[in-house]
């Protein structure tokens, strides 16, 4: 692992859908972090090491995104990622781990956990996409004009999502963070990944996640963005408001991306949360 603007998972776990890239660091109890989309685990670069002075920390990119990689014929789905955890935190022989899950990374965890069975400590929940509908309208546009996407040059295809990351932040994103995220999505390939999923995201996979919320025992943190553009701060209300006991806090001056914008005060909410 490393900070700034280079980050690497140096390991490689094959699961049934593909294979993930992951990393640990730090020692103590076990943390999760799951990233969202159109994100890889750079998100957490920050993060990860501030939380890794007193947890083992586990981190790793979702199929298809980053350096993980779906075999032939799997999609990319929030359900095939839910599962892709479950093995990932038996591979790691974890027992409860916390899961923190931003974005569709909070569905992800969600299932993980009340679907796929995965035991857990503690649950933080960053911007998640859970409620319904979450899907933004240019998600929503893409899943609709597959083709048109697809077949778009790769120069232009480029400047749409470039536009559409710098959305992601309330400060502006510096140039080579803006690179470092566009990086796994560069070209005809990694165009057709970002497509794929896209296409592979659906609510239905957290509807059977929305309909057990108030089964969570587990403590739980909503954590938002104060000035998140892509799922407003009102969401974050009802998910708090919707599992028994959870605590619900924001991040100061940050969007979307709140472990990007301001993750000092995402870490310490974090610390906070799991001592």
């Amino acid at each position: 692992m490393s900070t700034g603007t280079t980050w690497r998972l140096d390991q490689r776990v094959r699961v049934s859908g593909g294979e993930v890239a992951t990393g640990v660091f730090g020692e103590g109890p076990p943390v999760i972090l799951t990233h969202g989309t159109p994100a890889w685990s750079y998100l957490w670069r920050e993060v990860a090491p501030a939380l890794a002075r007193r947890h083992t920390v586990h981190v790793w990119d979702l199929l298809g995104f980053g350096d993980s990689r779906p075999d032939p014929g799997i999609a990319p789905s929030i359900a095939r990622q839910a599962r892709t955890l479950a093995e990932l935190a038996e591979h790691w022989g974890l027992d409860a781990p916390s899961l923190v899950g931003h974005d569709i990374g909070g569905g992800i965890v969600l299932r993980a956990h009340l679907v796929e069975g995965v035991p857990v400590h503690r649950i933080a929940l960053l911007d998640a996409a859970v409620l319904g509908p979450w899907n933004t309208p240019f998600t929503e546009h893409m899943q609709r004009h597959q083709d048109a996407y697809r077949t778009m040059p790769p120069h232009v295809f480029g400047d749409l999502v470039t536009a559409r990351l710098r959305t992601a932040t309330h400060h502006e994103m510096p140039e080579a963070v803006v690179d470092a995220y566009l990086t796994p999505w560069a070209g005809a390939a990694g165009q057709q990944r970002w497509v794929d999923q896209v296409a592979s995201v659906s609510f239905e996979d957290t509807r059977e996640v929305v309909a057990r919320l108030d089964r969570i025992t587990a403590p739980t943190l909503v954590l938002w963005g104060e000035r998140d553009e892509w799922l407003v701060p009102a969401t974050g209300d009802r998910l708090a408001a919707a599992i028994p006991g959870a605590r619900r806090e924001t991040v100061t001056g940050a969007g979307h991306f709140a472990p990007d914008d301001n993750p000092r005060d995402t870490a310490d909410a974090l610390l906070r949360f799991f001592a």
